[in-house]
């Protein structure tokens, strides 16, 4: 019976994580609607200092969006590990990056779409492969994990992590190292992501009729979720106001997953009971997660499609130079399927006066 309903908890934990992100990636596409069509009105926009918006139905569509959106993924926390929801936020951006292509106009290209298929196998992979974490029943059990000498380690080194660099290295080197900031958000949010799984309970015992309002690591869970979240926004507010977004957003996701997976295995022992096959396949899911990230971002400015990758290569093999007076049966073909146009600039610059085609190859005759 406890076997069966730690699956049913999974899969309510996983639901719950996809719809997450498919209501969170829908909400910037629904405000970014929201705002263009205000755009188009001559309302004056919200980077102008405008607030308009607060009069468009679509932008509040998108906020709700948001709402329901953050709720799922709090949910999500109590029922699934948190080194597989925490990764699943992936896919906001892919579902923002594709939604984006069809009502946005905003086109996507072939890194990106690379990047999305690498990131639905990588995230199908952790599915696949996500750790049984140890079961907590209780904000008892729960207490006790947190005062557990690797954690209370783990714990301390981040909190003095954050405040060297939040005191020491960012005053110095925020300004021109991405890093700073982004790292300070990563480490912090390991604990943000503590805070919430332990909410996360607190919510089910209440639900089950448990008075938790009395216990009072549920207001110690709930003060330290705050100044995690805000600690987190404030910086990496000051990172994308200073660096590219198309960095800065893969760049954070790597050091914030990692940090949480490794805070996760730390307090929840969800690795102790994994297979070797089990944890391959989970930092295999990762890693392509991470590339599948990085080529959403990193390239989307480029303009590259299937199309202009032919054309590129149509140019290398015509520079190709032939040999022997005779080309590939390949550089044929490619010729072949060029423009009339391009095939009598290519016959101007040919020191021969015809040329016939013999069982598929191009062969060449003088004019004697």
């Amino acid at each position: 019976m406890g076997q069966d309903r730690g699956k049913y908890d999974f899969y309510i934990g996983l639901g719950l994580a996809i719809s997450s992100s498919i209501f969170i990636g829908g909400s910037f596409i629904l405000k970014k609607k929201g705002l263009l069509r205000l755009a188009r009105k001559g309302s004056m926009r919200a980077g102008q200092g405008g607030h308009a918006y607060l009069k468009e139905w679509l932008w509040w569509a998108g906020l709700l969006s948001m709402g329901a959106g953050e709720a799922a993924n709090f949910a999500a926390y109590a029922f699934a590990p948190a080194t597989l929801v925490t990764p699943l936020g992936a896919l906001s951006v892919l579902v923002s990056a594709v939604l984006s292509s069809y009502f946005l106009t905003e086109r996507l290209n072939l890194h990106g779409k690379l990047g999305c298929m690498l990131s639905i196998l990588g995230s199908t992979t952790m599915v696949i492969h996500a750790p049984q974490e140890e079961e907590i029943s209780s904000l008892d059990h729960m207490a006790r994990k947190l005062v557990d000498p690797g954690f209370f380690i783990f714990a301390t080194l981040v909190i003095i992590v954050a405040i060297i660099f939040i005191f020491v290295v960012g005053p110095r080197h925020g300004q021109t190292n991405i890093l700073v900031y982004i790292t300070i958000c990563s480490v912090i949010g390991a604990l943000s992501v503590s805070c919430v799984k332990g909410l996360g309970i607190a919510i089910k015992e209440a639900i089950s009729g448990k008075n938790v309002v009395r216990n009072p690591l549920a207001w110690f869970l709930l003060l330290g979720l705050v100044a995690c979240v805000s600690t987190q926004i404030n910086y990496l507010n000051k990172a994308l106001d200073i660096f590219n977004t198309s960095l800065v957003t893969p760049i954070y996701y790597v050091f914030f997953t990692t940090s949480v997976l490794t805070c996760s295995a730390i307090l929840f022992k969800e690795w102790e009971h994994m297979g070797t096959d089990d944890v391959i396949g989970t930092l295999s899911g990762f890693l392509t997660i991470i590339v599948g990230i990085f080529l959403l971002h990193a390239f989307k400015d480029i303009s590259v499609s299937l199309a202009t990758l032919a054309v590129s290569m149509r140019k290398e093999e015509r520079a190709f130079p032939a040999a022997n007076g005779m080309t590939s049966h390949s550089t044929y073909e490619l010729l072949h399927n060029e423009s009339t146009g391009d095939v009598e600039d290519r016959e101007m610059g040919l020191p021969f006066d015809s040329i016939s085609r013999r069982n598929g190859a191009m062969t060449s005759s003088l004019d004697h």
